[in-house]
């Protein structure tokens, strides 16, 4: 990877892990809230999870793609990307309507 994608792919990584740390701060609040809202609360929590492994592997995958590969490869990245971040904020609204 040159200078550019090994940035890029940095800058992503850390986004990611800040993600995978704020859902802690949501799982904790989601168990405070009443009983018949977190399950729904949990299950928002656990999609969003499974996506953001999803995001880690594409992210893993663009990693190891080089050369004329990479754009092709990003653009699929991106369009998981756009999906974490529209479920972080579905789920972060749902969290703030009902708390």
């Amino acid at each position: 990877m040159n200078d550019k994608e090994m940035l890029y792919y940095h800058t992503k990584q850390t986004q990611l892990n800040e993600w995978k740390a704020g859902m802690t701060q949501i799982r904790t609040q989601a168990l405070a809230a009443r009983v018949h809202l977190q399950v729904a609360l949990i299950k928002h929590v656990k999609l969003l999870e499974v996506q953001l492994e999803e995001g880690k592997t594409c992210l893993t995958q663009l990693m190891n793609t080089t050369g004329s590969g990479f754009e092709s490869a990003k653009k699929t990245f991106e369009v998981a990307w756009e999906s974490i971040i529209k479920s972080l904020e579905d789920t972060t609204a749902k969290f703030k309507a009902i708390v």
